[in-house]
């Protein structure tokens, strides 16, 4: 069962074509992928009338959940809800939010802003997360990201830390922006491990929360 929330495709950086990333997915043995190109306030029409549209065909066609959504990514954070809310009610059926990676200028506040949104499904790659904000994660049911990405990776240790210092869920991702990127089940395994997971901890990261927010999903 492998399961991974945040890819990309050539609506924003990505190198494939939606439907091409979707039945890749299908070849490494994915259950489920949300295909989450990133997006801002003004562009969330052109990516997600395509991506409801090939999602929906995948899902009755090709064996595999696949879910449309987006990343907000460096919308400034006192519109990250606004933004959360479009996407919603445009078909994104996940929203994800670009968190404070260390790699890039992401705008204070923007963990934050996600954490509050109650249209926000995962904060990814939030980088220095705070004990505040893994707090708020775990009351809004929102969960925080391992990313498989080379750079946002590099807190994944201290994200996991802290998650687990509070309780609040963590999903593992690979961010996926080209076919070499994908999960395997190996791979998912060594992001869990990496990040300093305990053993007893590496079913419900990676097969018991993804279920979960499948459930969400098809709420």
């Amino acid at each position: 069962m492998l399961y991974d929330f945040h890819t990309h495709t050539f609506l924003s950086d990505g190198v494939l074509s939606p439907v091409e990333l979707i039945r890749r997915a299908v070849s490494n043995g994915y259950t489920a992928i949300a295909v989450t190109d990133h997006a801002g306030l003004g562009d969330q029409e052109r990516v997600l009338d395509i991506l409801v549209k090939e999602c929906e065909m995948a899902s009755a066609e090709m064996g595999i959940m696949a879910f449309p959504g987006v990343e907000l990514t460096h919308v400034p954070p006192k519109r990250i809800g606004e933004a959360a809310s479009k996407a919603k009610s445009l078909g994104a059926k996940i929203v994800l939010v670009h968190g404070e990676t260390i790699k890039e200028p992401v705008a204070e506040g923007t963990n934050q802003a996600a954490l509050e949104s109650p249209d926000v499904d995962i904060l990814v790659h939030p980088g220095m997360l705070t004990e505040a904000e893994a707090e708020l994660a775990k009351k809004a049911g929102i969960y925080l990201e391992l990313s498989a990405r080379a750079g946002h990776s590099l807190t994944n240790g201290h994200v996991a830390r802290t998650a687990i210092s509070v309780g609040a869920s963590l999903v593992v991702d690979s961010d996926g922006h080209s076919p070499t990127d994908l999960l395997t089940e190996e791979l998912a395994r060594q992001v869990a491990v990496g990040a300093g997971l305990p053993q007893e901890m590496l079913d419900s990261v990676l097969h018991v929360n993804p279920q979960a927010i499948i459930s969400n999903l098809v709420d």
